[in-house]
């Protein structure tokens, strides 16, 4: 039996404040061989990301400490090496794919500079070793490497800077970085959170064809079974820091023996809309509804062109119903939402209720803004840090309600039981709580006000299966009980069809497709919603 690439033995890793230690990581181990991929799989705060940075020290010491335990790369103990080797390692023989590729590159360089920067660090490109000779050098394989994980017109982006880029770009960017020195290992941790499932796709078989072009193992971290299904030899499952279950792709996905794995297997979002009558009264009606953008140049900033980010878009909701709008990112569904919710300007018509609302400016919109709510994609953004928990869903009810303080605080507590909080928290601030504890303050925000549509951007796209089947319930709960209208935008399909029952498929600011949500799933018409249900499932 060879030596495995990497060996993890009894690694534990403790945080400690000066009133408390945390242990994040329990003795966990487990091997990588050369030109596998290992999964490491369990829900956030489960110790994933923790034990990967772990491998390459890059936990904030001296905050965190390990009690126990050795990493082996190659024989060597990584956690007994000094700084200098440790930089030889970092990049040069292990690669890493963060999480977050907006926040993972500098927004100051542009992407040849900073994938430059890897190259002339470990010396890996080909210059005559005079500065022109260095420099042309390194520009050649920075251009091989964009080309190499399918960037379009490499040679063209190098002055790119990460905003200039989409997120499957960027992902790409971080690929190529990770890939510069021609690693042994590569980390990927969550690599295709919060991407479009054709993005998610086109990075897994990314993944999969530079693995097998420079033989590397690949230790992949996710909460995704469906990702682990398609790339992994191995699993390992992780839960509250400890290592509950390991074994091969095949048969911890078919024969799983740990209840925790069961219910990872079990997480799906399933089941269908509740049913509701075809007679209940419209909600929400547009009409050959336009957002478009000026693309201004010159000295006088003359208008030469637009981009046509919602394009003569047509639908109906009915009360109590749920309309998804799926598509890939860039097609136009949040700018969507935002001109429905009146937030950013529009052509065309929209009708609420009985109510034209597509002519009224902020002042007259202002009495429809309590029956309108929005619960936006990233809960951390949206939630106010500086504010409680009770001031946060009190904003709305001091603005928009006539009751006293005493009235309201009834209120808000009542609204966070209903979403599955405890009302003791009400005094708490965001950063105190996990994801799925965020979305359901925000989801509690919009309910306060008992609107009769809320439209929710995204609001699942970032959580683990488990919350997300949690999330999705909660909605349908809220639905069932008070007749609320959802526009639920999103690209997981799987969370689309659980609880929508119309489905519009928008690219390119246009509808390529609508219809209800089983005949979109069972008989797709246009090649593009095929090609969108064949990435997800």
């Amino acid at each position: 039996m060879s030596q495995p690439l990497l060996s993890i033995k009894n690694l534990s890793v403790n945080f400690s404040d000066e009133e408390r230690t945390t242990a994040a990581v329990k003795g966990i181990s487990f091997d990588l061989e050369a030109g596998k991929t290992l999964a490491l799989v369990g829900e956030s705060g489960s110790g994933k990301s923790v034990s990967a940075l772990s491998i390459l020290k890059l936990l904030p010491y001296p905050q965190a400490s390990h009690p126990s335990g050795q990493i082996f790369f190659k024989g060597e103990d990584i956690l007994a090496a000094d700084e200098k080797r440790l930089r030889q390692i970092r990049g040069g023989r292990i690669g890493m794919i963060f999480q977050e590729p907006m926040t993972s590159l500098n927004p100051l360089h542009n992407i040849e500079r900073q994938i430059g920067e890897v190259l002339e660090l470990h010396q890996t490109f080909n210059g005559n070793g005079k500065a022109r000779g260095k420099a042309n050098g390194v520009r050649r394989r920075v251009i091989e490497l964009l080309e190499m994980v399918g960037l379009p017109d490499a040679s063209e982006r190098l002055k790119a800077y990460p905003h200039e880029l989409s997120g499957g770009q960027r992902q790409r960017v971080m690929i190529a970085m990770a890939l510069a020195a021609e690693p042994d290992i590569l980390i990927a941790d969550e690599p295709t959170t919060a991407l479009d499932v054709t993005i998610q796709a086109q990075i897994l078989e990314l993944l999969q064809q530079l693995q097998k072009k420079l033989g590397m193992a690949i230790l992949l971290i996710t909460h995704d079974l469906g990702i682990v299904r398609e790339v992994a030899d191995n699993v390992c499952v992780m839960h509250q820091g400890e290592l509950v279950e390991s074994g091969t792709c095949e048969a911890i996905l078919q024969s799983p023996q740990h209840s925790y794995t069961q219910e990872l297997i079990n997480a799906t979002p399933s089941g269908d809309a509740v049913p509701v009558p075809n007679t209940n009264e419209l909600l929400v009606c547009a009409k050959n509804l336009r957002v478009w953008f000026p693309i201004k140049r010159g000295v006088m900033q003359k208008t030469v062109d637009h981009i046509k980010a919602v394009d003569g878009i047509d639908f109906e909701l009915l009360k109590g119903r749920t309309l998804g709008i799926v598509g890939e990112s860039g097609s136009g569904k949040t700018t969507l939402g935002l001109a429905i919710a009146r937030l950013i300007n529009s052509e065309g018509d929209i009708i609420f209720g009985q109510q034209p609302i597509h002519n009224l400016n902020q002042k007259n919109m202002r009495p429809f803004r309590r029956d309108i709510q929005m619960v936006f994609q990233d809960p951390y953004g949206s939630l106010s840090p500086r504010m409680s928990i009770r001031q946060i869903i009190d904003e709305g009810l001091e603005i928009h309600s006539q009751q006293n303080a005493d009235q309201r605080n009834l209120q808000i507590e009542k609204t966070l039981q209903e979403v599955g909080l405890d009302p003791g928290i009400c005094d708490r601030y965001p950063h105190e709580f996990s994801g799925g504890q965020r979305q359901r303050i925000a989801i509690a925000r919009a309910l306060v006000l008992q609107p009769k549509l809320i439209i929710l951007d995204e609001p699942t796209s970032a959580l683990d299966r488990s919350v997300q089947r949690q999330i999705v319930n909660l909605l349908r709960d809220l639905q069932q009980k008070y007749q609320i209208g959802y526009l639920f935008i999103s690209h997981d399909l799987s969370v689309v069809r659980a609880l929508s029952h119309h489905i519009i498929v928008m690219k390119d600011g246009k509808v390529v497709e609508q219809g209800d949500t089983q005949q979109i799933f069972t008989s797709p018409q246009h090649s593009y919603t095929k090609a969108l249900i064949n990435a997800a499932y």
